[in-house]
C-alpha cells in the first residue's frame, strides 16, 4: 500500500496560460479539441452508464459476452468503448500516443495501475494507485522515490484501514519531508472526521518541522463504507448527505489554500476532484490568495476519460492539471472500468452536463456549424 507513487512529468506542451483572473468556462467550448471519435465515444459510454440496471450487472455482463463472443470481438467491443474512454493502453506504444494528446491538449499525465482489491482478497497488491503498485518487497523506497524526483502519493482506504496508512505516512513524511513534500498523504472529505484530522496531521507537521503534502478527494467508497458500518454496528463515519460533504471539502479545501499561500514550498496539495463548483471555488481562492496557477503548489487531479470539460478548461488557461492514466491488458483493468461505470452513474448530473456537452459539439460539427 506504500508503494502508491507517481512520477510528476514535465509541465504540458500545447496550452496557453492565461491571465490568472480570467473567466474559466465549463461550456464545452475546449472540447473542440477531441477528435470526432472521441466525442462519439464519451457520448455512448456515458449513456450506457446512466443505466442502472446495467451498471449493476456490469460484471455477470461481461463475463457472459466474452464467452458468447469470444476473446477477439469480445476485447475489440471493450477497446472501442469503456476501455478506450478510461484506460490509455496496454502497450508502452499504445500509453505514448495517449501521453502525447494529453500534452498537446495541455494536460499532464500521471501513470496509474488499475488495481481494485480489498484486504484479504486472494490477488497480491492493494487497490489502484497512482503510478506504482505494491507487491511486498518491491514497494517503492522512499529514499529512491526522493533521488528520483519522484513524489509518493499514499491513497486513503476503507476506514478500518486508513488509521495505520496514516500513521506510517506520517512517519514517512517526518523522515523524508524535510525540504519538500515528497510523500504525501490522501484525505478523504466525506468521513465526518475529515477536518479535524486533516488539523490535527497540519499541526503535527508544523511541530516536527516537516514538508506537508496533500491530495484531497470525496471518498469513493461510499457503498462500502455503509455496509460495513451495518455490518458492525458502530456509528456511520460518513457525512449524512452530499451537500455536508460539499461543505467539508471546502472548508478543508479553504485550510490548505490559505497553508499554501503561507508557503508554497512546504505545504502542497492535489484536487482531485470532478465537481465544477469546488474547481472553480478553488481557483477563485487561489487568485485571492495570489497562489501562482502553474508553480506546482497547488494542481488539480482528475480521470482519464472523466469531465474533460473541466480538464481541458484548466489546461488551456494554464492550471497544473494531471490526468491519471491507467494502462494494463483489457481483462486485467475490468474491474476498474466497473468502478468507473459505477461512479458515473452515481454521479448522475454531472454526467448529465457532460453528456450534453459532448453531444453539442458532435452535432455542430456534423451540421458544420462556427
Amino acid at each position: 500500500m506504500l508503494g502508491r507513487g507517481g512520477r510528476w512529468l514535465q509541465r504540458a506542451g500545447g496550452a496557453a496560460s492565461a491571465p490568472h483572473g480570467a473567466q474559466l468556462r465549463f461550456d464545452g467550448a475546449v472540447l473542440r479539441l477531441k477528435s470526432g471519435w472521441e466525442l462519439a465515444r464519451g457520448l455512448l459510454v456515458f449513456r450506457l452508464c446512466g443505466l442502472p440496471g446495467l451498471v449493476r450487472q456490469a460484471p455477470m455482463l461481461l463475463s457472459v459476452s466474452r464467452w458468447l463472443l469470444g476473446r477477439w470481438l469480445w476485447g475489440s467491443l471493450l477497446r472501442a468503448s469503456f476501455y478506450g474512454q478510461f484506460v490509455a493502453g496496454q502497450t508502452p506504444p499504445e500509453v505514448g500516443v495517449t501521453v502525447q494528446r494529453l500534452r498537446a491538449q495541455g494536460l499532464r499525465p500521471l501513470l496509474a495501475v488499475p488495481i481494485e482489491e480489498d484486504v484479504g482478497q486472494d490477488k497480491e497488491g492493494g487497490r489502484w494507485g497512482l503510478g506504482c503498485e505494491c507487491r511486498g518487497s518491491d514497494c517503492v523506497s522512499p529514499q529512491r522515490a526522493v533521488e528520483a524526483g519522484v513524489r509518493v502519493l499514499v491513497d486513503a482506504e476503507y476506514t478500518y484501514v486508513n488509521p495505520a496508512l496514516t500513521l506510517v505516512t506520517l512517519a514517512l513524511m517526518g523522515r523524508w519531508n524535510r525540504a519538500k513534500p515528497w510523500v504525501w498523504n490522501t484525505y478523504q472529505c466525506y468521513l465526518q472526521d475529515c477536518l479535524a484530522r486533516l488539523g490535527a496531521d497540519v499541526a503535527l507537521a508544523e511541530r516536527r518541522g516537516f514538508c506537508f503534502g496533500v491530495k484531497l478527494v470525496r471518498g469513493a467508497y461510499l457503498e462500502q463504507e455503509r455496509r460495513l458500518e451495518r455490518q458492525g454496528g458502530y456509528p456511520d463515519p460518513l457525512h449524512p448527505t452530499w451537500e455536508a460533504t460539499n461543505h467539508s471539502y471546502q472548508r478543508c479545501l479553504d485550510l490548505l489554500l490559505e497553508l499554501v499561500a503561507r508557503d508554497g514550498q512546504r505545504c502542497q496539495l492535489i484536487v482531485a476532484s470532478h465537481n465544477e463548483t469546488s474547481v472553480s471555488h478553488a481557483v477563485r481562492r487561489m487568485e485571492e490568495l495570489g497562489i501562482a496557477k502553474d508553480r506546482g503548489a497547488v494542481c488539480f487531479g482528475q480521470l482519464l476519460g472523466m469531465c474533460d470539460h473541466v480538464s481541458l478548461a484548466l489546461g488551456q488557461a494554464g492550471y497544473a492539471i494531471y490526468k491519471s492514466i491507467p494502462y494494463g491488458a483489457v481483462e486485467d483493468v475490468l474491474p476498474y472500468l466497473v468502478r468507473r461505470a459505477q461512479e458515473n452513474q452515481s454521479v448522475l448530473q454531472g454526467i448529465r452536463k457532460e453528456r450534453d456537452l459532448l453531444r453539442h459539439e458532435l452535432w455542430r460539427r456534423l451540421l458544420r456549424r462556427p
